[in-house]
């Protein structure tokens, strides 16, 4: 079973790597579902773990069809990631329409090897499935990330057991969303996924000794700014350990 888990900081980055993780995907900007890292931290990252490093390609949140300057951007930071030693990249470029963007999803893979590729949960925004999934496989692809195009995988476990049956080896698929101790399992037996993506998310107090407390995040009251998101070691050895104990030989 390999297990990708997705961080948004060097801190998670570590914990992750002592948590035994096989892959990690590195993001910004967690509130926006992940967007591209700067150059410090993919490099800070690169040198500092051993464990695979997939890095987000992904200019803002919101949609996935980019305009002109979004897309050079992109092409810029897939550069970045190849003078970095990144061992892959993860983006999902769509047409208006819902289908895959083929051209410039191909261009892109074309530009990234020999990194391998992700299609991330831009699939899940397809108008058809089965028809993004051969449009994927067309361009390039090595894997999907999907939640079975709902908003948690095990939401959509049914349609991620389809996908791996359809897709029969040419392309791995990628449970993601929501997979943790509750769900796994129960993802990991229905789909006979080999892949599994989550974040074991925990949080640390901040060592500030002094504290603004009339700021609770800065430019957002909803957040903290002495509340810092790093990952549990012992829940991905914990995940692991569930994963593969469901997993088919």
């Amino acid at each position: 079973m390999t297990l990708e888990i997705v961080v948004y900081n060097i801190e998670s980055a570590l914990k992750a790597q002592e948590g035994r993780a096989d892959r990690i995907e590195l993001c910004d900007n967690p509130a926006d579902g992940g967007t591209t890292p700067s150059y410090g931290i993919i490099e800070n990252v690169r040198q500092n773990v051993s464990l695979d490093v997939f890095v987000m390609i992904r200019p803002r949140g919101g949609d996935f069809h980019y305009s002109s300057y979004e897309f050079h951007a992109m092409k810029r930071d897939i550069d970045q990631c190849q003078k970095l030693s990144a061992d892959g990249v993860v983006f999902g470029v769509l047409n208006p329409d819902g289908t895959i963007d083929k051209k410039r999803c191909k261009e892109l893979i074309d530009r990234a090897r020999p990194m391998k590729v992700t299609c991330h949960r831009a699939f899940d925004m397809t108008r058809d499935p089965f028809e993004a999934l051969e449009d994927c496989i067309e361009v390039g692809f090595d894997r999907i990330l999907t939640a079975g195009q709902r908003a948690k995988a095990i939401e959509g476990v049914d349609l991620i057991a389809e996908l791996i049956k359809k897709a029969n080896g040419r392309i791995a698929i990628m449970p993601g969303s929501g997979v943790n101790e509750n769900t796994v399992e129960e993802i990991v037996r229905k789909t006979g996924t080999k892949e599994i993506h989550f974040s074991a998310t925990a949080s640390r107090e901040s060592e500030m000794k002094f504290r603004n407390q009339n700021i609770a995040g800065m430019g957002d009251d909803s957040g903290s700014e002495f509340k810092l998101r790093t990952v549990d070691p012992g829940r991905v050895k914990n995940m692991r350990a569930m994963a593969e104990k469901n997993e088919t030989k």
